[in-house]
């Protein structure tokens, strides 16, 4: 097993106190990213806001029902009411 110094523990730790911070911003950049793009892109983006979605904790109905309204604005409003 890999020792880590104190430094590299302090990264990892804080990593893992800020994912959720950390999702919910990266999920705000796919929301722009998703108004932005078309086709194969698109696609590539709904499936990542979809993982995310899922690590925050949004029922997978719920975040198959988003995807298949294909509206960003859903996600946007989503993303406002976790924050």
């Amino acid at each position: 097993m890999t020792k880590y110094s104190r430094h590299q523990q302090n990264i990892i730790k804080n990593y893992y106190d800020n994912r959720e911070a950390i999702s919910i911003q990266r999920l705000q950049e796919l929301v722009t990213e998703l108004y932005l793009s078309e086709g194969k892109k698109r696609d590539r983006n709904w499936q990542l806001i979809a993982s995310h979605l899922e690590k925050l904790g949004v029922k997978r109905e719920r975040v198959d029902h988003l995807v298949a309204q294909d509206k960003p604005e859903l996600i946007a409003q989503v993303i406002n009411k976790m924050m």
